[in-house]
């Protein structure tokens, strides 16, 4: 082995090192709350999240509490499921659709279009929320899952990131479909929407990533407990006249679920999708 290949060998390892590191420093907060959600809640009243624990203590009575008695938060997991399937499809496929359009069509007004697409991208969500308030009051949406959708059907993000990824598709396709008799619905869902499949499955996990976290929007909009999402409902176990962690931390775990299962169906687009559309333009 010569110097240069113990040099790259050395880094090589140095990386892998350092890689270990940072992903334990990431599961630590994961690991605390897997670890906890293991304990009696007058343990953690006593303690609070900690990786240190009495191994006698650790059983599984909090997550038997949950599947047995915690109706109402099964309630919430339902709805947290529903709005951010419902995010997801409206918003790829609404978001595809525009970005498509401001990148494969030369109409009066897309670069207008587009610089507005960045312009309301750089304004942060709390400045939008009470014209988008106001507005959901003017159209009799409050407590109603439309009015927590409809900010998050057409996303800013979402247009940029399709825009990007469509400027690099072949554009032949596109003429030689129409040469062969098909309309501009049939080309972009035949077509192009297959090629844009590595960027919808990317947007999918961070659209569903966003919506399953989203806490301010639907406290704002959504009035009935058995409307609440599950980042509401949480919330609302913590109360100045008691906690009920046996929920909060075992209810907290069992959020980890669907965002994990989300990743490991698109995981096999995340990257390629993140990396193309990245670079494209």
């Amino acid at each position: 082995m010569n110097k240069q290949e113990s040099k790259n060998k050395g880094l090589k390892v140095l990386i892998n090192v350092s890689f270990i590191i940072v992903s334990f420093i990431a599961l630590f907060p994961i690991l605390s709350l897997l670890l906890s959600s293991l304990r009696p809640s007058s343990e953690l009243m006593r303690n609070g999240i900690s990786l240190t624990f009495d191994p006698s203590t650790l059983n599984f009575d909090n997550y038997t509490y949950i599947f047995t008695q915690a109706y109402q938060y099964w309630a919430w997991y339902g709805n947290s499921i529903t709005i951010s399937a419902l995010t997801i499809v409206l918003s790829l496929f609404f978001s595809s659709m525009v970005g498509y359009a401001l990148a494969c069509y030369d109409f009066k007004g897309r670069n207008f279009f587009f610089v507005l697409v960045l312009f309301i991208l750089m304004i942060p969500f709390e400045i939008l929320m009470l014209p988008l308030y106001k507005m959901m009051i003017s159209f009799q949406l409050i407590n109603t899952y439309a009015a927590v959708l409809l900010p998050a059907i057409v996303a800013p993000i979402a247009v940029f990131f399709f825009r990007q990824y469509a400027l690099g598709l072949p554009k032949e396709l596109m003429d030689a479909a129409r040469i062969d008799g098909s309309n501009e619905y049939g080309i972009f869902f035949k077509i192009m929407l297959p090629l844009m499949l590595p960027s919808l499955a990317a947007m999918a996990i961070l659209q569903g990533l966003g919506s399953w976290n989203n806490f301010l929007w639907p406290l704002i909009v959504l009035r009935s407990n058995d409307m609440f999402t599950l980042p509401i409902g949480l919330a609302t176990l913590l109360t100045p006249y008691g906690n009920n962690y046996d929920v909060l931390i075992a209810g907290s775990v069992m959020t980890i679920v669907p965002i994990i299962i989300l990743f490991i169906f698109f995981q096999k687009y995340f990257v390629s999708g993140l990396t193309v559309g990245g670079v494209k333009g």
